[in-house]
């Protein structure tokens, strides 16, 4: 941000969190620059009282620096509401957390917002005038009150802030004037970056679906586009390559097992071998490293599921369908509550693309149940049909999908590393606007 120029005179904050400030500007408290501070509690009943439709009721995880996120909002009665009318929220209030891990993240409550009511993990800041409410919503995420929220955090059991504590943090406060030009400024670049960020993220999105659909595509017709076709059989496989079979999972794998189910967190050990859990694996990728781990001789003692190098492992619970390939690394170790898939006479990069489509996943989607968390038996999984061509023919597919694959991840993590620099810009802005570093009165923030 070097193009933008500093204020003429500065004078000491007096604040160790707030340094230098404009010499016309003045330090306050926020108690001094609201006329509200508070929050909800949970209504009487609990949980048990939030239904479908109703008075909005907002809770920490409602509450984004990006903005309100309602995908899993819960809703009270009206008669509820009345009993909490000290918790309503209005119009341009700013939302702050105040409690576990999301404490400090904070957003702005929009214009013509609809009926809303907050809990006791969310904290109304109310001003008078709009200008002030939106300066404090870009005060709030800056560092230097990030800072103060650090600083301020209490409670042993779980971090948390209270009305004195928040009421007593400070921010650089310029004239109503131009702090109207202020954040109109910041609205202006910040807008443009959202708008960078959104098309990234966008194009992350299209980069994956392009993955998936060459793995889908490259296990079900192969590599040649010249190839003989012949009807599947099934319906939702349609033609694959006339040379391949459809083959039941149970005849491709020696083995289908299950992971130990009978108290496996008995064998947990601080040191030993990986142990894998379904939280463990991803698509293709096993992270091993934070593994839990199991002693050689529980491993040894359950050697069904001991795990070798070229097995492959499915997650049956929470996210059902996702497999990877053991690696070396593995070797040895033992897994809890997945489906462990032997190898065998087949390539095993190529069953785990196989595994991640649409080919398996859609046969998953159809037999998983759980409301809660979506899950498989493997007596379903047995009877999984898969296209299977000859081995050589397997490799050759597998090759040609690990190097698409490691090109596409380049682009994720080059795209990826871009959108974390734009997150960090937008949130370097805001914090040199809103403590005097930069002068954005005559700045159109065009470069």
């Amino acid at each position: 941000m070097s193009h933008y120029k500093p204020y003429s005179a500065y004078k000491d904050s007096g604040v160790e969190w707030l340094g230098k400030v404009p010499e016309h500007w003045d330090v306050k408290q926020l108690k001094y620059i609201t006329s509200h501070i508070g929050s909800g509690k949970t209504p009487t009943g609990g949980a048990e009282v939030y239904q479908d439709n109703g008075v909005l009721f907002l809770r920490s995880q409602n509450v984004y620096e990006d903005g309100l996120r309602l995908d899993d909002a819960v809703f009270i009665a009206e008669e509820v509401d009345q009993e909490m009318a000290g918790s309503r929220v209005c119009e341009h209030d700013v939302l702050l957390n105040i409690t576990g891990a999301s404490i400090g993240r904070s957003c702005q409550v929009p214009a013509g917002f609809q009926s809303a009511n907050v809990n006791q993990h969310v904290c109304i800041l109310r001003t008078v005038r709009t200008a002030s409410a939106k300066w404090l919503s870009l005060c709030l995420p800056s560092r230097t009150v990030q800072a103060q929220i650090d600083f301020s955090q209490n409670g042993a059991g779980r971090e948390g802030l209270n009305f004195e504590q928040i009421g007593n943090m400070y921010v650089a406060v310029p004239s109503e004037a131009e702090t109207t030009v202020i954040t109109n400024a910041i609205d202006r670049e910040t807008t443009r970056i959202d708008a960078l960020i959104t098309k990234k993220t966008r194009f992350i999105e299209l980069l994956r679906e392009k993955r998936q659909a060459l793995i889908t595509h490259a296990v079900t017709k192969g590599l040649d586009p010249n190839v003989k076709m012949k009807d599947s059989g099934v319906e939702w496989l349609g033609e694959v390559p006339e040379h391949w079979e459809l083959v039941p999972l149970k005849y491709i794998s020696p083995s289908l097992t299950v992971g130990i189910v009978v108290n496996p967190s008995d064998y947990v050990s601080d040191v030993g071998l990986p142990f894998l859990y379904g939280g463990d694996i991803s698509e293709g990728i096993i992270s091993s490293e934070t593994a839990r781990r199991i002693s050689l001789e529980d491993s040894q003692r359950n050697a069904k599921t001991r795990l070798m190098a070229g097995d492959l492992v499915t997650v049956r619970v929470g996210a059902p369908g996702v497999t990877a390939v053991v690696p070396p690394e593995c070797e040895g170790g033992n897994c809890a509550s997945v489906m462990l898939i032997r190898r065998g006479g087949f390539d095993s990069d190529w069953l785990c693309y196989v595994m991640n489509s649409r080919v398996v996943r859609y046969q998953v989607e159809v037999v998983q149940y759980g409301a809660a968390q979506e899950q498989f038996n493997i007596s379903h999984a047995v009877d999984f049909m898969v296209p299977v061509p000859p081995r050589q023919e397997q490799s050759e597919i597998a090759a040609k999908l690990n190097q698409e694959g490691q090109r596409v991840d380049a682009l994720l993590v080059k795209t990826e590393r871009s959108i974390e620099l734009l997150k960090e810009r937008r949130s370097a802005l805001i914090t040199a606007a809103v403590t005097g570093q930069i002068d954005l009165r005559d700045s159109g923030i065009t470069k």
